[in-house]
């Protein structure tokens, strides 16, 4: 089959996106135009932002799949979502907008001290920067069948391409250029969704109950007793208080999200940006988990991987210039959260790490480092990238799983500054620690899903964390 067509759609969509990521960042005079936008960005362009950084290639590509091999349980985990978003809105955004914060950490140095800010910083970076890195190896599947070219190379195209205008227009062009490249990933799976049910599926020979069953959304999860609860990974509570707490660690403690929150500038602002995508990631997931029931019918009972199903489909079956518009859609929701990913890794560098080294700058110098900050993050997720090349897993569990392995501590930590205003520095870093320890017992074990790791992460600091600080407090006595 002949891919001109679609090349020559990637090429402009590519230069486009870079172009209006340039010129709608207008001119960043100071840091905090660079990263925050001024608190200029608009509650509802936020919202698109949010839900396009949070997308990426994994649900592009990896969604489809787990519907295509299982069934839509995985909606009870969104429902979750729904909810730890609600929470997020009216417990944590309002701790954040009392005073002018940087980052989602410079509340914790509010509560406890630089320590814990700095402390936190770090885990968010390694966190980010492995998570991430499985979403951008994920963008290459595609692209490397397309082009017939090695993984490393189509990591480092979709990457370049991001870093234009990630470096140009700041943190205000990402989250615009987010908000138009949700419509183009929507866009396109609703085109492949049509070529789908009125082209491609043979109606007359589907199996009806196969399809039933894979329609199925609620899973209560006691088919195998307590163990088999708690070891399903989509089941009806688990995914309700997983996804929930997730959630919660990802919008509400995490600097990636958080941050385009503050660009807001405004509470309510705020508050309606991250419940409004969280209705809209409940409508996104259902079109791409329902697309990977419709590839079922299509193709049956294929013995190929989850994750390169949808890819298949596009690259073999769907017409020339089709192809590459939906190539489009994948590469845009690819590049929203790359963008987003290395703004915000570079954004808590410099003001969760660096604002001591920078006091001597002058606003120029801090921008220029802030840049080269951009560059070096990059670069280390292109890194990160390469290591997950040869991974056997679906890419969606597995960077959900990277970042539910510290997001328990993170979260538990902002939790504990607000509902203990007696526990000090000591108590909160140990109890973090001691957090992350216990995930990697409980991760090792390999006995429990890994919808739970947030939640008990979550348990754990707040445990540690009230029981460390009564035991400092009897010893001062």
């Amino acid at each position: 089959m002949d891919h001109s067509v679609d090349y020559l759609i990637i090429i402009v969509y590519l230069l486009a996106i870079a172009c209006i990521g340039i010129f709608s960042g207008g001119k960043q005079l100071t840091v905090k135009d660079y990263f925050l936008g001024n608190s200029r960005v608009k509650w509802w362009i936020a919202a698109f932002a949010i839900v396009a950084a949070e997308t990426s290639t994994l649900t592009f590509i990896s969604i489809p799949g787990l519907a295509f091999k299982t069934n839509l349980n995985f909606l009870q985990l969104v429902l979750g979502y729904i909810v730890g978003r609600v929470l997020v809105a009216y417990v944590l955004l309002p701790a954040y907008f009392r005073g002018e914060l940087s980052t989602a950490y410079s509340f914790l140095e509010t509560r406890f001290g630089s320590g814990t800010r700095r402390y936190a910083s770090v885990v968010f970076l390694v966190t980010r920067t492995l998570a991430d890195g499985v979403r951008l190896y994920a963008t290459a599947i595609p692209l490397k069948l397309l082009l017939d070219i090695d993984y490393p190379l189509a990591i480092l195209i979709i990457a370049g391409i991001t870093l234009v205008y990630a470096i140009t227009g700041g943190v205000k062009g990402i989250v615009l250029v987010d908000a138009f490249q949700m419509f183009i990933y929507i866009g396109g799976a609703l085109l492949a969704g049509g070529f789908l049910v009125f082209k491609f599926i043979p109606w007359e020979t589907v199996d009806y109950n196969v399809i039933n069953e894979k329609l199925s959304v609620i899973n209560f999860g006691f088919q195998n007793g307590l163990s088999g609860f708690f070891s399903q990974p989509y089941t009806l509570i688990g995914g309700i208080v997983g996804g929930a707490f997730l959630s919660m660690a990802s919008h509400g403690s995490d600097q990636f999200i958080v941050q385009r929150l503050l660009a807001t500038g405004k509470l309510d602002s705020a508050k309606k940006a991250v419940i409004t995508s969280g209705i809209l990631v409940f409508i996104q997931f259902a079109l791409f988990l329902l697309l990977g029931v419709g590839l079922y019918a299509y193709f049956g009972d294929l013995p190929v991987k989850g994750d390169e199903i949808f890819p298949k489909f596009i690259i073999e079956d769907l017409p020339p210039g089709v192809t590459g518009l939906i190539i489009a859609g994948l590469v845009a929701a690819a590049m929203s959260t790359l963008a987003g990913s290395v703004s915000s890794l570079s954004s808590s560098t410099s003001f969760d790490l660096l604002s001591n080294f920078q006091m001597k700058f002058d606003e120029k110098k801090k921008l220029i480092l802030s840049r080269y900050l951009t560059v070096f993050w990059t670069l280390l997720l292109i890194g990160s990238a390469y290591i997950f090349m040869n991974s056997s897993e679906s890419v969606v569990e597995l960077a959900l799983s990277i970042a539910s392995f510290t997001y328990g501590g993170l979260l538990g930590t902002f939790l504990l500054g607000l509902t203990n205003k007696k526990i000090g520095e000591s108590a909160a870093k140990i109890a973090f620690s001691i957090s992350i320890i216990g995930m990697a017992v409980v991760i090792s074990l390999k006995v429990i899903a890994w919808t739970w790791f947030t939640f008990i992460g979550v348990l754990l600091t707040l445990f540690f964390g009230n029981l460390l600080q009564k035991l400092f407090n009897s010893k001062k006595a």
